[in-house]
């Protein structure tokens, strides 16, 4: 104990104060009450004193485990350390721990055997068989081949559809621009566009020329 006062001392001012505080205390001799049965009064008395001997050691114990709790929180923090470092180290020494214990060690030798005689056992071995037989069949039976084949002509026949139509749509695009109605449509656009264009050409001449107000704006005789 002379090594856990020296340890109050470096780190806990207030080393002493428990066991000052516990042998202040008076004993109440009435307040014991009577002696367990079987034991004599200077037994009771030895007893008596080695608990409060042993609860004074357990009190300086605790004060120098939070000195040193203290100390520990100190040191971590000048070094950086935060308490999610301290529970991923703990997490990985517990992995650590349980993989290196005789029961991880034991139940993955025993899953390691039931794998093995498992996978040697007749049972196995023929439901493994019976599997790869019945793949073998369904593979080389005429109905899967057909389905295979019908599958196959339909992808085709789908592509070969979607290529016609796309063409067919670029062909009818091409054909409808090259019409006369469609030219003849573009034409009328393209009068429209230049006459609203034309126009607000001859209303920003006005609003900058005064004299031309009274002018009279050229006629178009561009037929519609």
């Amino acid at each position: 104990m002379e090594s856990a006062s020296q340890d109050i001392n470096l780190y806990s001012p207030n080393k002493g104060l428990l066991a000052d505080a516990m042998t202040d205390v008076p004993v109440d001799n009435a307040a014991r009450g009577a002696a367990p049965e079987g034991l004599s009064l200077a037994e009771e008395e030895e007893l008596r004193a080695e608990l409060a001997k042993v609860e004074e050691e357990i009190g300086t114990l605790r004060q120098v485990l939070a000195a040193k709790e203290r100390h520990c929180g100190e040191l971590k923090r000048k070094l950086g350390l935060t308490p999610l470092d301290g529970l991923k180290q703990n997490l990985s020494k517990s992995w650590h721990d349980v993989q290196v214990s005789n029961a991880y060690v034991k139940t993955s030798e025993k899953l390691g055997e039931w794998n093995d005689k498992v996978t040697q056992s007749d049972l196995y071995l023929s439901a493994s068989s019976t599997l790869e037989d019945w793949n073998e069949k369904l593979t080389q039976s005429e109905a899967y081949k057909k389905t295979q084949e019908t599958l196959s002509q339909a992808g085709q026949k789908t592509s070969a559809a979607l290529s016609n139509v796309g063409s067919v749509i670029s062909r009818k695009l091409g054909d409808m621009r090259n019409s006369a109605t469609f030219k003849s449509f573009e034409d009328r656009v393209g009068t429209i566009k230049s006459r609203v264009v034309g126009s607000r050409e001859n209303s920003t001449d006005g609003l900058h020329s005064p004299s031309g107000a009274g002018d009279k704006p050229p006629q178009d005789n561009t037929p519609f």
